[in-house]
């Protein structure tokens, strides 16, 4: 099938004299997930993973993924005569390389100019004029050959209450106006789904799981414009944008209005989320500032109300956590278990708590070897059931009205290895010693990682991604520009100083492909400590409420401070979600709280 797709493509590229398709995995926001509509390249290479692009030649057809993905990409692409990229590993040529490369003299390139970010498309024009060929940027050619292609989301949008908030839409608007008039902008586009959702308190249902509107927003001195579908607002949106003077024009006619800016106008605009067709509609002659959103950073640092109804949401999905937790514990080898039947029982515990919307993410729920890919995803064929033996890696969270939540826990099902048990309790420590970290203001997630990745480094073994990413609230689960990372990725924006109410992931793991995965992921809001003759001093609080199970460590490789973070972690767990079990889960959390 995939074969047959990439030929219908190639017949699309000759027909137009096209030497090199590009496909990314895009909307036409940047977004990190997307809707069915968009989901392009996986529809050309079969790769189901949230992250990849597809380069086409008329010979040859590539896919460049990272770590996360190498072992899943590798079986999916098996036979579709698509080469795997792995990217950041040795020899390894990135996207721009090997378009360099491939493309000939004179040759032409061609991507749908909406689905490409204008820092990127500006390097291919780079690479195309140094070939002395053409770029082809107007048509989406995948749309001719998905002849089933899904429709256009038109999802309701709803309003995000203040008293969840914590600010109104009008007081965010004089935030960012304050910022353009500091930089000389008068008129600031933002086309990133989640600065948008977060700047008009506005939420909606156009990508599962990303709880946004498709829609651009265009704000000048004193006036906001919102780029939507009309269809999808209520009267109370309706009403809450007249109540906040934003005035909303139809979805596409972004491209309609930005030609008619004048040259005297100052632009801000961040060209590595704004698409490439934006970028180039608008007169030539205008000053652009490529410059960060302002919202960036201004939704990374939670406001006091937003971390506490996060710290409430986290105790719902902690009591939701425990109680599949307990009946996994209790019922592993009684009856039968898969990874689906055990992920939906989560999902309907989740479901029962108050204030619950969805799925922050599509549950990872894997068993054995399948833990071993690090964004797995269970399906009717590789559905496995579960043993009285090994591990049971869960991944999962919630989106709540307080707030979105992210926690992964490893649970042992019965007998393990002595090596289980040692990579379990490494990645344990791991974990804690991040979260016991004090640091000074300005320190970054750079600064920090060594304490995650420390334990595991010093057995030899590292994890190929982040240790951890920032979460928004009711937004994407993952969010610049905080993060925990060993080496600067710029496209990952997260290298960030740690500012006081930025919630972070701190999520260290081992995987070894053919056996299992091990993680262990909490959530961390960012705090001001004590301040002397040193300067500010920082730390972390944990957010997230569940066992870490004690099946699995062993108390003698840990140190003595290590136990204690364990032993406070849990007398906490234990504190905050025993008002809300059944007595006999109560009893069961007393032992998998235990001190040790």
């Amino acid at each position: 099938m995939i074969k047959q797709r990439l030929r219908a493509l190639r017949e699309e590229m000759k027909q137009r004299n096209i030497d090199i398709y590009v496909v990314p995995t895009s909307d036409f926001h940047e977004s990190e997930y997307v809707g069915e509509y968009f989901k392009a390249r996986k529809y050309i290479t079969g790769f189901t993973g949230s992250a990849g692009t597809a380069v086409i030649t008329m010979t040859e057809a590539g896919l460049w993924t990272d770590g996360r993905y190498f072992i899943q990409a590798a079986n999916q692409l098996e036979g579709s005569g698509i080469m795997l990229y792995r990217m950041g590993e040795e020899g390894v040529p990135t996207v721009k390389e090997f378009i360099e490369n491939q493309l000939k003299e004179g040759g032409c390139l061609s991507f749908d100019g909406r689905v490409i970010n204008g820092k990127l498309g500006a390097d291919f024009q780079k690479i195309v004029e140094k070939k002395k060929g053409s770029l082809h940027v107007s048509e989406d050619l995948v749309d001719i050959v998905w002849t089933d292609r899904p429709e256009f989301s038109k999802e309701r949008s709803f309003v995000l209450d203040v008293k969840y908030a914590g600010k109104t839409a009008k007081e965010k608007r004089n935030e960012v106006r304050a910022v353009m008039k500091e930089k000389g902008a008068t008129v600031h586009v933002i086309t990133s789904l989640d600065d948008i959702a977060w700047l008009f308190n506005i939420r909606g249902n156009d990508i599962r799981s990303f709880p946004v509107v498709l829609s651009y927003a265009v704000i000048t001195t004193n006036e906001s414009f919102w780029f939507a579908n009309k269809e999808v607002l209520n009267e109370e949106v309706i009403k809450h944008l007249n109540d906040n003077q934003i005035t909303v024009k139809e979805y596409n006619e972004i491209y309609d209005y930005l030609p008619t800016l004048t040259k005297d106008e100052v632009v801000l605009m961040d060209k590595s989320c704004v698409n490439f067709r934006i970028c180039h509609c608008l007169n030539k002659e205008i000053k652009v500032l490529d410059e960060k959103n302002p919202t960036l950073l201004m939704k990374a640092i939670k406001n006091s109300i937003e971390i506490e109804n996060t710290k409430n949401a986290h105790i719902k999905d902690g009591v939701a956590f425990t109680k599949f937790m307990y009946w996994l514990k209790n019922n592993i080898g009684k009856e039968t278990i898969t990874e689906i039947s055990a992920s939906t029982y989560l999902e309907n515990r989740r479901r029962e708590q108050e204030g619950f919307i969805e799925l922050s993410f599509d549950t990872i729920s894997a068993y054995g070897a399948n833990a071993a890919m690090m964004h797995y995803s269970a399906t009717e064929e590789s559905n496995a059931v579960l043993e009285t033996e090994g591990f049971l890696l869960v991944d999962s969270g919630g989106h709540y009205y307080e707030g979105s939540t992210d926690i992964t826990r490893t649970m042992a099902l019965g007998t393990l290895t002595d090596k289980q048990k040692l990579h379990f309790t490494t990645v344990a420590r791991s974990n804690l010693n991040l979260a016991a970290a004090q640091f000074l203001y300005g320190c970054s997630g750079l600064n920090l990682d060594i304490l995650s990745r420390g334990p595991l480094w010093d057995m030899g073994i590292d994890y190929k991604c982040g240790t951890g990413h920032g979460i928004g609230y009711l937004l994407n689960v993952h969010e610049g520009p905080n993060g925990f990372r060993w080496k600067i990725v710029p496209e990952r924006n997260d290298s960030s100083p740690l500012e006081e109410g930025m919630i972070t992931t701190d999520e260290p793991g081992v995987y070894l492909e053919g056996e299992y995965g091990i993680r262990t992921e909490n959530e961390l809001v960012c705090l001001k400590g004590e301040k002397n003759e040193y300067g500010q001093f920082m730390y972390f609080e944990t957010i997230t409420y569940a066992p870490i199970d004690l099946d699995a460590i062993i108390p003698e490789e840990m140190t003595g401070r290590e136990k204690k973070l364990l032993n406070d972690y849990h007398k906490n767990v234990y504190e905050k979600l025993s008002p809300y079990l059944t007595k006999e889960e109560v009893e069961w959390l007393k032992i998998y709280t235990r001190e040790i």
